[in-house]
């Protein structure tokens, strides 16, 4: 049986994590918190210096990516992430984003810091002209596709192929 209370306590209300952009020195959790996604995504693996690689590649340049993170209170610790990458749609005639690597920490989740850190990338996508955003989902995570549809996210007739030409 739960026990459920009503009324204020009188304790103070913990303070919430923060919302920011990611820094180099939060390379260690951000790579961390990939291997949390790719673990459960089924067409990628886990390769901490390619996930690290490929974090240093976005941070190099802000006007084409961003890197939002969720930052614990107490130690700053990057908790959560989210990133856009700017490409350029034929079909808007415009640049467009396209969204990846949303991920909260297993023992941060159910606190509102998805929907804050998609909020964020939305923000900064109306602030550099971006007029669509896009992302793949695995189509077993439906979870996350709820979360995303619940946020108006539509789904589409598209599918994603890939190729490794190098």
């Amino acid at each position: 049986m739960m026990a459920v209370m009503s009324g204020n306590s009188g304790s103070p209300k913990p303070p919430e994590p923060r919302i920011s952009h990611a820094a180099l020195k939060d390379l260690p959790e951000l790579v961390g918190l990939l291997g949390d996604l790719f673990s459960i995504e089924q067409d990628f693996s886990v390769e901490p210096a390619r996930q690290e690689r490929g974090l240093r590649l976005l941070l190099q340049d802000q006007t084409r990516a961003v890197i939002l993170v969720a930052r614990a209170p107490e130690s700053e610790m990057a908790v959560g992430m989210v990133s856009v990458q700017v490409l350029v749609s034929t079909a808007q005639g415009a640049p467009v984003g396209l969204v990846e690597d949303l991920v909260i920490h297993r023992d941060w989740r159910g606190r509102g810091l998805g929907s804050a850190l998609l909020a964020g990338a939305e923000a900064w996508a109306r602030q550099h002209g971006l007029t669509r955003l896009q992302l793949l989902a695995d189509a077993s995570n439906t979870p996350a596709i709820s979360f995303y549809q619940s946020r108006s996210w539509e789904r589409t007739r598209m599918i994603c192929l890939r190729s490794f030409p190098g």
